[in-house]
């Protein structure tokens, strides 16, 4: 029987604030960190996983994967793994613990780094790419991975499941379609807030050369510079390119329209 027999985590931090890296208007100065995950179990296989935070507060999210720390160690991984959503369910719902969230903040980043080394040590035990995991899924065992409990007004398991079933026929021939074309995805590499003009220059032509071919700047500071920091990334890329403007919630919606139509 595995077993996870002890949970290790650690405060991870690096100093991107001193380069601007990962800066937008709502968060200038962030230092990018983590609070990471590992799963030891009784087995030479280990699960990792992490959550995000941008520094100040890290502390926060260790302290609470150390309080949720209980619901895991002694635990049979497959009664786990038999049903995730349920497993979910029980790390947000501690009747004491949640009273500090109820499922959000610091209770809910602390959940979802522990969820995430569970589902890479499950993965790692299958001998699979998460992704090829989650393919091979039945519809029954995928749906038993999501706690539906705030979404069944809007749809239902056997809902979903019967969605599931309907393109069940037509998976092998998706899957295909995507080991050959991949999946589309964009760099901000060019995009954060603090940048120089040939820093952004630089870094737009390094990725252009790399293949990208969807960019996202980070906007919503002063709009005269996001027009002047979007016009130098536009001349780099050219006009067969996307891009894509994050104003990191620092719009309302009438401002948004007004800025996108300047933008």
């Amino acid at each position: 029987m595995l077993k996870i027999i002890d949970v290790h985590v650690a405060d991870i931090r690096f100093p991107t604030s001193i380069h601007s890296d990962g800066s937008d208007a709502m968060n200038p100065d962030p230092d990018y960190s983590a609070t990471y995950v590992t799963l030891i179990t009784n087995s030479e296989v280990k699960g990792n996983g992490l959550t995000f935070t941008i520094g100040r507060g890290n502390e926060l999210c260790v302290a609470a994967v150390h309080a949720l720390k209980y619901m895991l160690v002694n635990k049979d991984f497959v009664e786990i793994t038999r049903n995730m959503g349920a497993f979910w369910r029980s790390l947000v719902g501690d009747s004491q613990l949640r009273w500090v969230g109820p499922e959000k903040g610091v209770i809910h980043l602390a959940t979802a780094a522990i969820v995430n080394a569970l589902w890479d040590l499950y993965a790692k035990i299958e001998g699979k790419p998460l992704w090829k995991l989650l393919v091979d899924l039945s519809p029954e065992e995928l749906v038993r991975a999501v706690d539906f409990r705030y979404i069944t007004d809007v749809i239902t398991p056997e809902e979903v499941i019967k969605m599931l079933e309907e393109k069940f026929s037509t998976r092998e021939q998706r899957e295909a379609e995507m080991r050959l074309k991949g999946y589309p995805a964009y760099t901000t590499s060019a995009g954060w807030l603090g940048y120089s003009d040939d820093k952004i220059r630089d870094l737009c032509r390094d990725s252009i050369e790399k293949g990208w071919t969807h960019f996202k700047i980070k906007v919503g500071s002063d709009i005269q510079d996001d027009i002047r920091r979007a016009s130098i990334i536009r001349e780099e890329i050219g006009s067969d390119c996307k891009l894509m403007f994050d104003a990191n919630q620092n719009w309302d919606v009438e401002e948004a329209i007004g800025n996108m139509k300047l933008l």
